[in-house]
Order: structure tokens, then sequence, then C-alpha cells
């Protein structure tokens, strides 16, 4: 599956291309607006593709339960980047919430990937916990039983959401869930998480088990940190 990508160039730059990765139910005009990143990118003398994750933004519905895995997300990535750029380039990585779960898997499948910057994480899997029958009926108007589920329906059922795709995402991706203590990153990486983001309590434990890994905090909860400039300037930092 190829993803929309969107271009942010930079005149002269000889550094890797920036890999932009957004969150659940969102995309990457949204998680990485144009205003305030093309001047933050231009400052550093970096480009980046910004990436619509499958179902999301400008990238193609999810039509079965396969393209919905981890590892067909991860596999839809790095096609797209192969068609955008040459096969020699590497790419360093800024990917935040689900972004950040799906970079964490990134290295490891691919040789091409430099540094990474993973925001807003959470140590733990959420949409394991999110039973598909349940979040059906919570979209049909059934009152769910487990608050996940209904903050997930008020998510994807939320406008301009490809709601049926990213149903379709939520047990894709909790068919593969995210487990840390199996591995990780094994090139250098920096966790960035907001001073009152509880979705990343347990991060420092997580930034103890990759060999090379840092960990820096932000202000702001899950949506203010990746907004603050703390972030962009953590991120392009550790990048140059």
């Amino acid at each position: 599956m190829l993803l929309a990508a969107h271009r942010f160039p930079a005149e002269d730059s000889a550094a890797p291309p920036i890999v932009l990765l957004h969150g659940f139910a969102s995309s990457s005009a949204e998680d990485f607006p144009s205003a305030a990143w093309e001047d933050a990118l231009r400052r550093a003398g970096r480009s980046a593709i910004a990436v619509d994750l499958p179902g999301h933004g400008e990238s193609p519905a999810i039509a079965s339960a396969e393209q919905a895995m981890t590892s067909a997300v991860v596999a839809a990535i790095l096609e797209t980047l192969a068609g955008v750029a040459p096969a020699r380039s590497e790419f360093d990585v800024i990917a935040y919430s689900l972004g950040a779960r799906i970079a964490w898997e990134l290295p490891g499948a691919s040789s091409r990937i430099r540094r990474v910057v993973l925001g807003g994480l959470s140590p733990r899997e959420p949409f394991a916990s999110v039973d598909p029958a349940e979040l059906d009926a919570a979209l049909g108007g059934a009152e769910p039983a487990n608050p996940l589920v209904g903050m997930m329906a008020g998510m994807i059922s939320a406008p301009d959401r490809d709601t049926a795709s990213l149903a379709r995402l939520i047990p894709g991706l909790a068919s593969e869930p995210f487990a840390p203590e199996s591995g990780g990153p094994r090139v250098p990486t920096l966790l960035v998480a907001g001073s009152e983001d509880g979705m990343t309590e347990g991060i420092d434990t997580l930034a103890d088990t990759l060999p090379r890994a840092s960990l820096v905090r932000v202000p702001g909860d899950h949506r203010g940190a990746l907004d603050s400039p703390e972030f962009r300037d953590a991120a392009l930092g550790f990048l140059a």
C-alpha cells in the first residue's frame, strides 16, 4: 500500500530527510502543521516527508484486517519511502503517539533508519483492551462498559475521520501488540514525554531498556507536548 506523503523541502540540505509520523485518528497536517514545522525545519536546514498512516489523512482506506496489522503498516511506510527517496538514502524519524509505536519497529525492519525521536509513546498496548464488538456497538449508539471503548468510539467517529478504517486498525494493531520487552530500536533514540502526559507513565523504565536511548520531558499534556516549541527544539536538536 502506497501512503500519502507530504514534502517539506530544504535547499541544499545534505542531511537525511526526516520522516514525520502522526498519531491515531489524526493526520500529518494536524499533528505537524506547516505553520509551526516549516520554519523549524528551515532553521535546522532539514527536509522532511510527512506520511499519513493507512486510513488517515489522504492515505488509502484500510480494506482488510491484514492491512491493519502492525507489520503491514510498517511495510507500507517503508514502501512509500522507497518511492520518494533514492534507495541509498538514510532517514531520521520524528514520530508521535501511534506514530511512535509504529516507528519503534522501523529500525528493525530497515537499515535505512539512522535515528528516531519517539514522542508521546505509551509503554503499554492500549488497543488490546478494546473489544471490537463493544466498539461496534458504541459506534451504533450503545453505552460501552469500558470507558476506553467510549473514548475510541468518539475519536474515530469525529468529523473527517474514516471510521470504518480506524475501527479495523484497532484490532489489527492489537493482533501484533506493542511489546517493548521483546526488543526495540538499536539506533540512537530520543524519547520525549509531556510533563503532564499520563499516557507516557512508565517511560523512564522503557528508556532504560534501550541501548542508545535518552529521555527528555517537555511542557504539556499529550497534545500540548506535541505542539510545544520545546518538542520541536528537542527533536531537531537530537537529530542534528
